[in-house]
């Protein structure tokens, strides 16, 4: 079932097709054995029913999502539904539509469900959840990627059109680049983190997950926008950049910087995906990528953790045994930090953005791996930390810098699984990056 947005919206507007008759195909998939532990809760056929039979009393052409199923990672609030964040004790049914869901109901779509994360969206590895380690939608012995698992795997398997993740360390990215999909980790503020259980609170966004940039690109348009119910978001500028100039320069690690953990058809792919850039007018520039990577040690080894702490603090202070005995370790761990720990780390931070600055006079964007590598679960069960850290070398430090980034697929290895390589440039130059991605053919 072709489920690209594109042809959904030319089915309905010729009227060779209805939502009621895209629901009742879908539900008989999204109700199906959950195999792949994409589901923490699927919405009925009556209930996806009720919004099909609303739209169909509309104009398809009134609205730009209309007809258009999509899956809502579960720490993002659902009206009517509960909330889980992959922890049972700690859920809560939604009174109301987290922001971006409201606007997406509002521009057409539909809900399909809730889906499986790692539990507090802490991990890069989508194994971190009682409700079952998700599966790669290509080869189920392996990883989907975190922590926005089931988003993922949802649009992999052609549940949902789109879906909605968060992303504060990869989670919009890696899950994309392991399931072969688009992933938009926008301008942290330009969707608004209401009614989201924060991981972050101040480094969170809201992620999309897509098997187009096309398809991304129009759920981004709808999404999008100042909300005053969020102290993070921020409106779009009039003067945000649509375009990269068609002779651009695109940075990349110098060769010693570049990591793939072992992988040895995994470097190629870089260096291919690197040639196509090249092929569409890009001039490769090598950068140390010393304050990348220092950056992104901050989020975890630094004091930055203490903020995930502080986002369920009463929670884990009365119930950390109903926790995930890693998500608990990782973030107990953050106790140890004091509000002296914080402000150095601060400094820091503030240090690395003024040495990252420059960069973006000698490029217009960074491209990278989204990761080097891709375990099997069994592999990250044995070693979980490190496995993870591994994910994290190519994405943790993005929302620190406050870039905008696009993960797009960039081929396969001889297992058929896929690799992919992420596109970032600063705030608020997410149109131009995923014009770009379409440049790529992505």
């Amino acid at each position: 079932m072709n489920l690209n947005i594109s042809h959904l919206r030319a089915a309905y507007l010729a009227g060779s097709l209805k939502p009621s008759q895209l629901v009742r195909q879908l539900a008989e998939k999204i109700h199906a054995e959950d195999s792949h532990h994409v589901w923490i809760y699927s919405i009925s056929l009556e209930e996806m029913l009720i919004y099909a039979c609303q739209l169909e009393a509309m104009d398809p052409a009134s609205l730009p999502l209309y007809g258009i199923p999509f899956a809502i990672k579960d720490n993002i609030d659902l009206a009517g539904y509960p909330t889980t964040a992959a922890c049972p004790d700690f859920a809560y049914t939604a009174g109301q539509h987290a922001t971006v869901v409201k606007k997406l109901i509002a521009a057409g779509a539909i809900p399909v469900g809730k889906t499986n994360l790692d539990q507090f969206a802490t991990g890069l590895v989508g194994v971190r959840s009682p409700y079952g380690a998700c599966k790669n939608s290509i080869d189920p012995a392996y990883i989907s990627g975190g922590s926005s698992s089931g988003s993922a795997v949802a649009v992999a398997l052609g549940m949902a059109s789109f879906s909605l993740g968060t992303d504060t360390a990869g989670s919009g990215r890696v899950p994309a680049a392991f399931n072969n999909l688009v992933g938009i980790k926008p301008t942290c503020g330009l969707l608004s983190t209401h009614g989201v259980v924060p991981a972050c609170r101040s480094l969170d966004c809201v992620s999309i997950f897509a098997r187009t940039t096309e398809d991304a690109q129009t759920v981004l348009q709808v999404a999008q926008g100042e909300d005053s119910q969020d102290a993070y978001s921020r409106p779009l500028p009039i003067d945000a950049p649509r375009q990269f100039p068609t002779q651009f320069r695109f940075g990349v690690p110098r060769p010693d910087q570049l990591n793939f953990f072992g992988n040895p058809e995994t470097p190629a792919l870089f260096t291919q995906a690197t040639q196509a850039l090249q092929a569409i007018g890009g001039q490769k520039v090598e950068v140390d990528f010393s304050v990348f990577l220092n950056t992104a040690r901050l989020l975890y080894e630094g004091a930055i953790v203490a903020e995930r702490y502080a986002a369920i603090q009463p929670f884990i202070e009365s119930n950390a045994e109903a926790m995930h005995p890693v998500t608990r370790k990782i973030i107990q761990g953050a106790s140890k930090f004091s509000a002296a720990d914080a402000y150095r780390t601060l400094y820091q931070l503030k240090a690395n953005q003024a040495q990252a600055k420059p960069y973006w006079a000698e490029v217009d964007l960074m491209v990278t791996p989204t990761a080097g590598t891709i375990y099997t679960i069994q592999e990250v069960e044995q070693d979980p930390i490190q496995t993870n850290s591994n994910l994290g070398y190519y994405t943790n430090f993005m929302n620190l810098l406050d870039l905008s980034a696009i993960a797009i697929p960039a081929g396969f290895q001889q297992n058929g699984l896929p690799f992919g390589i992420t596109l970032c440039a600063p705030a608020f130059h997410d149109q131009a990056l995923a014009n770009l991605a379409q440049r790529l053919g992505r």
